[in-house]
């Protein structure tokens, strides 16, 4: 069996081409796999399967085997796969509907590619700092100070495991714009992975959402649609999006998606 090792932002993942169908995981495997010191070691563990409807199917999972969730980093990372592949149309299948993406840059190992998220319409503020969002996996995002120093694995663990967000729980996002530079940085908890990670796909769409339902100004463009640089731990992605009266659509997530690794098992 023959995997890749790809990065998003420091978001890795191991994937598998399994359009030939032969490839079968189970929950035991994955945890292996991903396991950092007895394993490979990865977030998450995708396979590029065959559609019946569009170009191919991303089948994602976390780390602990769970899947059924879209990953925003892992859906960038698929795409860089499945360009090197051989497939140079994007439109895909995910657990949460279809998605489609372009690469902007495409330099050795090296991507950058533009991807489609679901439109959001799932959207709550439950107090002055704090939002749930579903951009395709379940977020609670809360701005805070002083991000750098903040205790993300201990408040990401007690959101997560919240009893309002049980049974499924929910992914934690810790979110402050730099007043000088109007980068938005985004911190993020992981359920499935149950750690911090160093970027989350999703999870940074639903805090430059929420970032513009706080302040709808610095962020919206002349033209209505709204564009929030957003800084991972180390990687800088983007959103775009247009605000509707029911929540936004033409959500789209750019950041970088670099292969690391050809891996025989």
């Amino acid at each position: 069996m023959k995997l890749y090792k790809y990065q998003g932002a420091g978001n890795d993942f191991l994937l598998a081409d399994n359009r030939t169908g032969e490839i079968s995981v189970t929950t035991g495997g994955i945890t292996s796999l991903c396991d950092r010191h007895y394993g490979i070691g990865a977030d998450g563990l995708m396979l590029l399967e065959n559609s019946g409807r569009y170009d191919f199917r991303m089948t994602y999972f976390n780390s602990d085997g769970s899947g059924g969730m879209m990953c925003g980093n892992g859906g960038r990372c698929i795409v860089a796969f499945a360009c090197d592949m051989g497939i140079r149309h994007f439109d895909f299948e995910a657990a949460d509907g279809f998605h489609t993406a372009e690469i902007l840059e495409n330099e050795g190992n090296r991507k950058i590619v533009r991807l489609k998220m679901k439109n959001v319409s799932t959207v709550k503020q439950e107090n002055e700092d704090s939002w749930f969002i579903d951009t395709g996996t379940r977020h609670h995002v809360r701005f805070v100070k002083n991000l750098e120093s903040y205790d993300v694995l201990k408040n990401g663990r007690e959101i997560r495991y919240r009893e309002e967000y049980g049974p499924v729980g929910v992914n934690a996002n810790f979110a402050e714009t730099d007043p000088e530079t109007g980068i938005l940085h985004v911190r993020t908890y992981e359920k499935g992975v149950e750690n911090e990670t160093f970027a989350c796909g999703t999870g940074i769409t639903a805090s430059a959402i929420a970032a513009y339902l706080m302040n709808p100004g610095a962020w919206t463009e002349g033209t209505g649609n709204v564009h929030v640089p957003v800084k991972a731990l180390r990687d800088t992605l983007a959103v775009d999006f247009r605000p509707q009266e029911r929540g936004f659509a033409d959500v789209w997530l750019t950041g970088p998606a670099v292969k690391v690794a050809e891996i025989i098992l």
